[in-house]
């Protein structure tokens, strides 16, 4: 069972592909975290959207259970295999199966040595790391800020996800640069826009913004105009004090 934004209970429901089911029933959760308003889920500013009076909940999936589906199961047998733990009881805390995609939440002192395993066993070989995304879920006390690591294995034609929380007061994880050389860069812009700090990466510096550049453009809490654009002498004002929609 799940909660519903009511606080009631529903019943988890199946994914099936070409009438297969690839999730069982009874496999997947969902977590209401948050009940988001207006388009943004600005507070305390004017609202140029139009949507202001938008209310709906901000839904995640939550753990998965065995049996996880197809070649599912066989990659998280074979990492549990070769870490010489059970998932839940070290390096991955746990699984999430959503919408015919599987990730991997790993603690961020193991990374690398996840990272390892998955590129050179040759039953999984995730040769290439396509990219890594950062998130900010302020909601999260502890957690706040998550970074999300694409794999891919053309030996096998499949994709992965790792996903790895930090807290703001405390960001740093290790850098997966000496397994994926292609992290470099994604590395780079992460620590620039979310201030994830990768340890043992190469030249962490910023990427897009300059040096000097106060804050972190992507966390949630960065202010959404008032701030002078370089070299312009211009302004982007406020959102309380652009014009109205609603």
């Amino acid at each position: 069972m799940s909660q519903t934004p009511t606080g009631g209970t529903q019943e988890p429901s199946s994914t099936a592909v070409g009438g297969e089911e690839v999730v069982p029933s009874e496999a997947r959760t969902l977590e209401v975290v948050e009940v988001r308003e207006g388009m943004f889920g600005i507070h305390g500013s004017g609202d140029t959207t139009g949507y202001g009076g938008l209310q709906r909940p901000i839904v995640m999936p939550g753990a998965s259970r065995r049996p996880f589906g197809g070649w599912f199961d066989d990659t998280a047998d074979q990492l549990e295999r070769l870490l010489g733990e059970s998932i839940g009881d070290g390096a991955v805390e746990s699984v999430v199966v959503d919408r015919d995609e599987l990730t991997l939440h790993v603690r961020r002192e193991r990374v690398p040595e996840v990272c390892q395993h998955l590129r050179d066993d040759p039953a999984l070989r995730y040769e290439l790391c396509t990219g890594i995304s950062g998130v900010h879920y302020p909601h999260e006390t502890g957690r706040e800020l998550h970074a999300v690591y694409h794999l891919l294995s053309m030996t096998h034609n499949r994709r992965i996800r790792l996903e790895v929380a930090v807290p703001e007061s405390d960001p740093h994880i290790a850098s997966v640069v000496a397994v994926y050389p292609t992290a470099d860069w994604h590395e780079r812009e992460t620590y620039d826009f979310f201030g994830i700090i990768f340890d043992g990466h190469p030249a962490l510096t910023r990427i897009l913004m300059p040096d000097d550049w106060p804050g972190h453009p992507q966390r949630k809490d960065y202010p959404l105009g008032g701030i002078p654009v370089e070299y312009k002498g211009a302004t982007i004002p406020p959102p309380d004090e652009r014009r109205s929609y609603s």
